[in-house]
């Protein structure tokens, strides 16, 4: 599909990688919360898991952040546009 003479962007440093990993995993956190705390769920209930499991990833870092992510098998490509954790 590529071949590897094909001009390449620079080389994304692995702090670059992990901000963008810590970012990711606390939007996905913050959404599930966000979908466990709606009006329905009873304080008296036993409360009931989030049914997200993929987010839009933050826009704060390039495509290519989470293009190596998903290389890397850190992330999951869902489609849409929507990444997971495997």
């Amino acid at each position: 599909m590529f071949s590897s003479d094909a001009p390449q962007g620079p080389p994304i440093e692995p702090r670059e990688l992990k901000a963008a990993m810590k970012a990711f995993r606390k939007r996905l956190k913050l959404t599930c919360l966000d979908d466990q705390s709606r009006i329905g769920v009873g304080p008296m209930s036993s409360g009931r898991k989030s049914g997200i499991v993929g987010i839009t990833p933050p826009n704060q870092f390039p495509q290519a952040i989470w293009d190596e992510l998903v290389r890397q098998g850190k992330l999951k490509y869902s489609g849409n546009g929507q990444y997971e954790l495997p």
